[in-house]
């Protein structure tokens, strides 16, 4: 296994109010800052993704000498969020 596939196994409390402190060798590990925000996904198998969400300053000049043009990146969050929709509608409609 290498460093880059190392798995990262730790426990965090969950306050009353759901809060609970992603530990700092994550937050570093997958380049979270304060403030900032993540993202949680959980998968039909009940299996937890936590992403980081880039900042909108870090997609500054994407694009500037792509062939796609500037908003390529916005294109592709939105064919993902799409596809995202359809997978969970085809699970819910599943489910009935």
């Amino acid at each position: 296994m290498s460093v880059a596939e190392e798995i990262i196994d730790q426990t965090v409390s969950v306050t009353r109010n759901g809060q609970a402190t992603i530990p700092k060798e994550i937050r570093e590990k997958l380049g979270i800052s304060a403030p900032g925000k993540v993202r949680f996904k959980l998968d039909e198998h009940q299996e937890l993704t936590v992403e980081k969400v880039p900042h909108p300053s870090e997609f500054k000049g994407m694009g500037a000498d792509s062939t796609e043009g500037p908003y390529a990146a916005t294109r592709e969050l939105r064919s993902e969020r799409q596809k995202e929709k359809e997978r969970d509608d085809r699970l819910l409609g599943d489910d009935e």
